[in-house]
């Protein structure tokens, strides 16, 4: 029997403020009832699944016989950053944060940096990502030095202008600052941030980012997968987020729009096994920019999007929506948010209904490792199979 798996995060989409927020300074955060602030926020298809019957969505109205199992999980890992949250969900946990940067990369990190790339280095320190370039973009062109810089999360994040700097070298920057970045430096990821432009005024990041990420330590659901001869086809930053480990195929994308029409593509073919998604734009473009309009708008233009997506799911088929962290729109912060995330499973075996609050996002990955027959003994986290199955 053929089983497919489509898992789809929208990237950043918390649901309230975690039971340890205040330690992370995230106290109040509520990235999804600040999106649904805006009117444009419907979503009468994720409403229909259960989001609202989610325990603290605190936002829309609950309807009275969801077509999906809901419930919402909690991050166990010591961080809120995508590199932890998606490993989490697949069954690994991060006892230990990865490093974070508050005043900058330490001396010793950057002089490596500069010596092995052969460029200097301009700003280190934490910084909005399209203000960085307004503020260094134009010294960055004149003397061809790179721009550092990180933020709350675990990044080491290198801006280039394209005609500066061509992509390929970029990522080549990128790839000898990973293996710099090892040990009591292993930031989760190191992130190639390429833009465009003519001067300050004008200067555009392109779609060309990639991040090169730590490979997991463990093996997570994704391995188990692949070592059982199934597919794992990842769309998105899926595949840079595991450093590859445990992908058979990749799709990189553009953003949502793209994202949700290669998903649709995958979905026509016969595979056995995971297509993982992963939607960025709720987090690149909106939450760190605080741009709650424009985090409302991509919502409705996913839940617009589902109906077509349902339509070519099969009897076996199983379809979660989840988030990975939160990035709450409405608060003075532009960084990632401790937050629990919603997490909606449908499919025609589910039973639909409330399987609660989950204390890990290992659940996730546990419960795929169950659905698909595989020996989950190795991952974190507890199955929840036999509560949503019916």
């Amino acid at each position: 029997m053929t089983k497919r798996v489509f898992w789809i995060v929208l990237d950043s989409l918390g649901i309230g403020h975690a039971p340890d927020a205040a330690a992370f300074g995230d106290e109040g955060s509520h990235t999804l009832k600040s999106a649904y602030s805006d009117p444009v926020c419907k979503l009468p298809n994720l409403q229909k699944l259960g989001l609202f019957n989610v325990e603290g969505a605190d936002c829309g109205e609950a309807v009275a016989a969801p077509a999906a199992a809901f419930g919402r999980l909690t991050e166990r890992s010591g961080g809120k950053d995508t590199t932890s949250g998606h490993w989490e969900m697949a069954g690994l946990v991060s006892e230990t944060p990865f490093p974070t940067y508050p005043d900058g990369f330490p001396p010793e990190v950057i002089e490596e940096f500069c010596m092995k790339t052969g460029r200097g280095a301009l700003c280190n320190k934490p910084y909005s990502g399209t203000e960085v370039i307004k503020d260094y973009g134009e010294e960055h062109m004149r003397s061809g030095d790179l721009i550092v810089y990180t933020s709350a999360d675990s990044v080491f994040q290198i801006a280039a202008h394209e005609e500066i700097v061509p992509i390929e070298t970029l990522y080549d920057y990128c790839q000898i600052t990973r293996d710099i970045l090892q040990g009591e430096h292993g930031v989760g990821r190191v992130i190639a941030r390429p833009f465009i432009g003519t001067c300050a005024a004008d200067f555009t990041r392109t779609p060309r980012r990639h991040d090169f990420s730590l490979t997991p330590p463990k093996d997570t659901v994704l391995n188990l997968a692949e070592n059982a001869g199934l597919d794992v086809i990842s769309v998105g930053k899926i595949r840079d987020i595991f450093a590859g480990s445990g992908i058979t195929e990749s799709n990189p994308t553009t953003g949502n729009a793209d994202g949700m029409s290669k998903t649709l593509q995958i979905a026509d073919r016969d595979f056995h096994g995971i297509c993982f998604t992963n939607l960025v734009d709720f987090d690149m473009l909106y939450g760190h920019r605080n741009d709650i309009h424009g985090y409302a708008a991509a919502l409705a233009e996913f839940d617009a999007w589902l109906p077509q997506l349902l339509k070519k799911l099969k009897d076996d088929d199983l379809l979660l929506i989840t988030g990975d962290h939160g990035c709450d729109p409405a608060t003075e912060s532009t960084d990632h948010s401790r937050e629990r995330v919603p997490l909606l499973v449908y499919g025609s075996a589910v039973k639909a209904g409330d399987f609660g609050t989950r204390a890990c996002f290992a659940d996730l990955g546990k419960t795929v490792a169950d659905w698909l027959g595989l020996d989950g003994s190795s991952l974190s986290g507890e199955s929840f199979k036999k509560e949503i199955t019916k």
